[in-house]
């Protein structure tokens, strides 16, 4: 039992071992997560977070969790929070010390929260800017699009909060009146990645199919109504045990995510304070990007992908036993084939070495963007796809779609499941 505050938090199984090669176990996350408290609070405070919950620690597989479970203690706080779908779900509301004690202890080592507060689910009052950089993008190339995202900002009048997002990318967060919808909230992401990329189109891009992309990708999809982002100073699930870090600007050009670590950040926020201080106070309007959104559209550029002008493609030929292939029913102008679905990145991954043993001559031929390795949501837990982008092989020597090489079918056990129908039936309701 840990007593925080007025409360007392029961935590199962302390010793339990999160991350092996750190030897940090499931009390020693409670205790950093409480060192730290002021500062993660304010990145989820007040905002439903979907769990994702790691109950063997970061060498297992994660499950995710939108509803609060039913045995809670009183003072968890819950929001009702409405998909696109047409699900609703009970959401955790944290704004106490002790709610991240309690969140750890389910097997939650970083935190997910939506952008939008319990008190006004319909206007969310964050604008997120991911940036996500393309297989074979070295970090430097993140940094200098990240530089250029903030003069973006700056040009129409936002202040952006930049951090590590613990993985390969960065985030900036950008704090907003909530007086817009989640429609018009894309919409100005959107905006900012044409806007950036129109500056650098050779770094970055908003190209929204993934076999199209290049360099850094900015994720403007992260500000859809269901998607959620790792909070500031969560913990990630690496062997390094990194932490999403709030830098200051000036920061930004020499950081190296490898330096932020759950060893180096308490010392760190000691001794530099917190560089997202002062975030909430910093609120703007979205109202310059949505204007630039609207000259966007009437210069024909969408609010969602569209297939290009002219050669709209093909939609890519299924793997032998199933009804969609490596870009389901969409076209597309680039040469795709699937390889692996998996239940598991490592068993996607040994797909993959597979069928490179059996093209020896193809796989020198494509670079290191050419190779889809997609986390793919499933019910309640990711799967893995691996595809391939053949448009660096010459034709007569690309292989055709042939038999997966591990063939993992993710909705299995949903498909004749009691509630299937139901859900099938809600989402008629939505269209």
């Amino acid at each position: 039992m840990v007593v925080i505050g007025d409360r007392e938090v029961s935590v199962s199984n302390p010793d339990k071992v999160f991350f092996p090669g750190l030897g940090l176990t499931k009390l020693d996350l409670v205790h950093w997560y409480q060192r730290l408290a002021g500062p993660v609070l304010t990145g989820v405070r007040g905002r439903p977070m979907g769990l994702k919950r790691y109950v063997d620690g970061i060498e297992g597989e994660p499950f995710y969790q939108k509803r609060a479970p039913a045995n809670r203690p009183p003072w968890i706080e819950t929001a009702q929070f409405r998909y696109p779908s047409g699900g609703v779900a009970d959401e955790v509301v944290v704004r106490h010390p002790a709610d991240l004690a309690w969140l750890v202890n389910l097997g939650c080592i970083d935190f997910h929260p939506h952008p939008v507060r319990a008190e006004d689910l319909a206007h969310p009052d964050e604008l997120r800017i991911d940036l996500d950089p393309n297989p074979g993008v070295d970090w430097p190339q993140v940094r200098e699009v990240a530089m250029v995202v903030r003069d973006v900002l700056v040009d129409c009048g936002l202040t952006g909060f930049p951090k590590t997002s613990g993985s390969r990318g960065l985030h900036i967060l950008v704090r907003i009146q909530p007086l817009w919808t989640f429609t018009e909230l894309r919409r100005a992401a959107l905006t900012v990645a044409r806007l950036v990329e129109q500056r650098v189109p050779h770094l970055a891009t908003s190209r929204w199919w993934k076999e199209e992309r290049h360099g850094v990708f900015i994720d403007y999809n992260q500000n859809a109504k269901d998607r959620t982002q790792c909070s500031a100073y969560s913990i990630r699930p690496t062997p390094d045990g990194r932490v999403s870090t709030p830098l200051r600007w000036e920061e930004v050009p020499t950081c190296d995510p490898a330096d932020y670590t759950v060893a180096t950040v308490p010392e760190r926020v000691d001794t530099l304070g917190d560089p997202a201080e002062g975030i909430d106070e910093a609120a703007g309007s979205l109202e310059t990007l949505l204007r630039i959104a609207e000259e966007h559209r009437a210069a024909g550029l969408p609010d969602a992908p569209a297939p290009p002008a002219g050669d709209r493609g093909r939609v890519a030929t299924p793997a032998p036993g199933k009804s969609s292939g490596a870009t389901g029913r969409r076209r597309s102008t680039m040469p795709l084939i699937e390889v692996a679905r998996a239940a598991t990145k490592a068993e996607a991954l040994a797909g993959l070495d597979r069928w490179k043993a059996r093209h020896p001559d193809v796989w020198p031929l494509l670079q290191a963007d050419d190779v889809l390795v997609d986390s793919m949501r499933g019910r309640s837990s990711l799967w893995y796809r691996v595809r391939l982008n053949l448009r660096h092989v010459p034709a007569e020597m690309r292989p055709p779609q042939e038999a997966l090489e591990v063939d993992y079918d993710p909705f299995e056990q949903w498909r004749n499941h009691p509630d299937a129908e139901a859900w099938r039936a809600a989402r008629r309701g939505q269209r």
